[in-house]
């Protein structure tokens, strides 16, 4: 069960930006140019996707500024007590034995967190730390973010942008989640012939 949290932003359109580069320097980091996005109107939402299934979407809930962010309590709270504990039990239950992944954001790796899944008999899989290549969901993000900005008329306040995001999550097919899942293969090759650099995905 492959877990993440993603900002959805109104507005997250990029132009195109040329970089004159060799053949084999695709994935080098002088290359390469950051994201950067700024929006007022954003919402973070947490997902979880499994073979063959989608699992709940949810727009998290905080205060934001500082000290307002997510946490090691929201963390818990929100995802693990309200949503990963029953659809974990009902998945267990469906095809026996399976390991959750999250990434290791300092709320996913705190003692409280951790042992919040020791005593609810979840099992860990080991996630390296700054390999999103590694984790499939990090792709399936591109398809609900692409329907949302895509819709005729965008989001212009919190709560619309909040219901295109639920409405995107609903459209996404397991299909399009499976095609992702299935390149693992190939994302684990790429990751180690980088020695841990930039690939393709």
């Amino acid at each position: 069960m492959w877990s993440d949290e993603a900002y959805i932003y109104v507005g997250d359109k990029h132009g195109h930006i040329f970089i004159t580069r060799c053949t084999n320097e695709e994935f080098m980091e002088s290359c390469l140019v950051p994201a950067f996005k700024q929006s007022l109107i954003r919402v973070m939402v947490w997902g979880c996707i499994m073979e063959g299934r989608k699992g709940p979407l949810v727009v998290l809930e905080y205060p934001g500024g500082r000290g307002g962010g997510m946490n090691t309590q929201r963390y818990c709270e929100q995802m693990l007590e309200s949503v990963v504990k029953g659809f974990f039990e009902e998945m267990r239950h469906e095809r026996g034995h399976i390991f959750f992944q999250q990434d290791n954001a300092s709320c996913h790796t705190s003692k409280h967190t951790k042992s919040w899944f020791s005593k609810n008999s979840i099992p860990l899989l080991f996630h390296p730390p700054n390999s999103p290549d590694l984790s499939p969901i990090e792709l399936v993000w591109h398809e609900p973010k692409t329907l949302v900005q895509r819709r005729p008329h965008p989001p212009t306040n919190i709560n619309e942008l909040k219901m295109a995001v639920l409405q995107a999550w609903e459209k996404l097919s397991v299909i399009d989640i499976d095609k992702y899942i299935m390149t693992m293969p190939e994302r684990i090759t790429a990751v180690l012939a980088s020695h841990g650099g930039h690939t393709r995905y």
